[in-house]
């Protein structure tokens, strides 16, 4: 078995257990101060308790959304939740996080090195603003603190929520200072320079296109301008720094391809080790019998599927899209016809006789051929199209809780995309500027390049209001690019999209054609039949396809958002209301 390189310092927490996420230990907040405080050493063990908020392996990123079909509604999408069940209101890591701000300096009293003090309280703050972040993002204004509180506090303790972009503003200052304290070194595992770069590139494009679209004012000195600026801005300074790539991701010794099919784009996933990855710019890592996850196990499963209009999305591989006249697109009879002539992406991700089916034993690899009858069921992608992306063909890898493969935290394309489209929101996007960005992704895979004035899509989708060919373009080179990596849901709330969920292909599966009859069965009652198990279908536009839920679910009132939508924020839970009169609740959650 091949071992690769781990940081010493995850080692020695991971070393203490051992599950999907081995490295969440909760920081050393409750040591006796007298005892504590003394040297950088005690800075760096405090840091290292919160290095679980970094992320880890998970195979459902973008699993409620319209780019996924559930075997069960979203109470979220579908308009079904409630306040009675609101969770997320937790200032946990916040006071973690300010523990430790309102202790380090006992160190720089004691001699310890301001720069490595620095390092640490960089990574501190990074989590800081991590967390602020999802808060903001769910709850809209919160209670900014930056400091412990004490029971006597309680003045600040029943204070009113302070406005969302006053907290932005702390997020900002938070990321500004660990992109100029922490590491550069990504082989530690710790926040990098980079990584809090990449981090503030994300928080100003999202803030910066949902002031614009949800037409909001400019508050406590922040615009869509001035964010979009930024955003650009920061991601322009990562590209410029050389250090990074997109790659075309070698055969790992356990997941090959055929000599014609490459897969240059899923392969990248399931790389052993990210360390030397051009491509990667925080990795999380993981070793065999040390820190591992199971995501090699649930690629594929766990009852949901990709959505057919995110199928339909995928380009032809000259950059036509696939209703435009002369297209060339082959129709979707068959998975054959629909991947023939695509984005190699559409194929290096779903189930096909392009992408082999390998079980690797003992450095023998047996191809067993994709088995869709089998593989196809309402446990494992029950829309007929499987999210195959972190599979990994290693037989080991597949066993609970033992994949190794690393995973990305922080991914130079998501910097290459969030460069693109701050510069067209900006209108500043140059043919210089694309071939530097989504050119380089599509180069990956030879698809044809992107130009400043692409043509317009003959069967667009419905975002509710017009964006011109070359945003429209962007949004859908982010939404293959990054398809499952946990963005999906985040860009429909701050593009004002949700208007897309009102598709019906966004609830549906395949084509339920003659031929598919013939190869899945084809019950007297209708439908088709995956092994013992059968799925009704819907007809829409004249064609059948595969459905999960009812039609009358499909079409209630609560898969559509309105511009006042209740949902754009989440609700505060009702014991925290109750607890502080000063705390007012979301508006329609009352």
């Amino acid at each position: 078995m091949k071992f690769k390189y781990i940081p010493a310092v995850a080692l020695g927490l991971t070393a203490l257990m051992q599950s999907c996420d081995v490295t969440e230990l909760s920081p050393f907040d409750s040591m006796t101060d007298k005892s504590y405080w003394n040297s950088t050493a005690d800075l760096e063990l405090y840091a290292n308790g919160l290095l679980g908020n970094l992320g880890q392996a998970l195979v459902n990123g973008d699993q409620f959304s319209d780019v996924f079909v559930n075997s069960s509604t979203d109470n979220y999408l579908f308009g079904y939740m409630t306040v009675n069940n609101a969770t997320g209101w937790d200032f946990g890591t916040i006071r973690q996080c300010n523990y430790f701000m309102d202790n380090y300096e006992r160190v720089l009293e004691k001699g310890g090195d301001e720069a490595t003090v620095n390092q640490y309280v960089g990574e501190i703050r990074f989590y800081r603003a991590q967390r602020y972040y999802a808060m903001i993002r769910n709850f809209g204004d919160v209670q900014y603190y930056d400091h412990v509180l004490k029971t006597t506090d309680t003045e600040e303790l029943y204070k009113a929520r302070d406005p969302r972009n006053f907290v932005l503003g702390k997020i900002i200052e938070d990321l500004e200072f660990a992109a100029q304290w922490c590491v550069e070194d990504k082989s530690s595992g710790r926040p990098t320079k980079d990584s809090a770069k990449t981090l503030l590139a994300r928080v100003c494009l999202y803030y910066g296109t949902y002031m614009k679209y949800h037409n909001e004012a400019e508050a406590n000195g922040y615009s869509s301008q001035n964010l979009l600026e930024k955003a650009r801005a920061v991601s322009q300074e990562i590209i410029d720094s050389n250090k990074y790539a997109i790659v075309k991701a070698a055969n790992p010794a356990d997941t090959k391809s055929f000599e014609e099919w490459p897969l240059n784009y899923s392969n990248l996933f399931v790389q052993d080790n990210l360390g030397n990855c051009d491509e990667a710019i925080l990795p999380r890592y993981y070793k065999v019998d040390v820190v591992t996850h199971q995501v090699g196990r649930q690629a594929g499963g766990q009852g949901f599927g990709l959505s057919k209009a995110f199928i339909e999305s995928f380009l032809m591989a000259d950059g036509t899209p696939i209703y435009n006249a002369g297209s060339g697109y082959k129709g979707d009879n068959t998975i054959a016809d629909e991947i023939e002539g695509r984005d190699p992406r559409l194929w290096q991700i779903i189930p096909t006789d392009r992408r082999p089916n390998w079980t690797y034993i003992s450095e023998d690899m047996q191809m067993t051929g994709w088995n869709y009858g089998a593989s196809v069921t309402p446990s494992a992608g029950l829309t007929g199209y499987p999210c195959m992306k972190f599979h990994s063909s290693n037989y080991l890898q597949q066993q609970p809780n033992n994949s190794y493969f690393d995973w990305f935290i922080f991914r130079y394309a998501e910097v290459l995309l969030i460069n693109a489209e701050a510069n067209a929101e900006l209108g500043t996007c140059t043919q210089a500027v694309l071939d530097a960005t989504i050119n380089q992704l599509r180069d990956r895979v030879d698809m044809a390049h992107l130009s400043v004035s692409p043509v317009a899509d003959a069967k667009p989708l419905d975002y509710g209001y017009a964006v011109s060919p070359l945003i429209y373009e962007i949004r859908r080179e982010r939404a293959i690019e990054l398809i499952n990596e946990g963005f999906r849901m985040d860009d429909l709330k701050r593009w004002n999209a949700m208007k897309l969920l009102e598709n019906p292909l966004t609830m549906l599966g395949i084509h339920v054609s003659d031929e598919a009859k013939a190869f899945y069965g084809d019950p007297d009652n209708g439908g088709i039949e995956f092994g013992k198990d059968k799925q009704e279908v819907y007809e829409y536009e004249g064609k059948l396809y595969l459905r999960v839920f009812t039609p009358e679910t499909m079409f209630s009132d609560g898969r559509k958002w309105t511009q006042d939508d209740k949902r754009w924020l989440y609700p505060i839970p009702l014991d925290q209301v109750r607890l502080n009169p000063n705390l007012k609740q979301n508006p329609g959650w009352q």
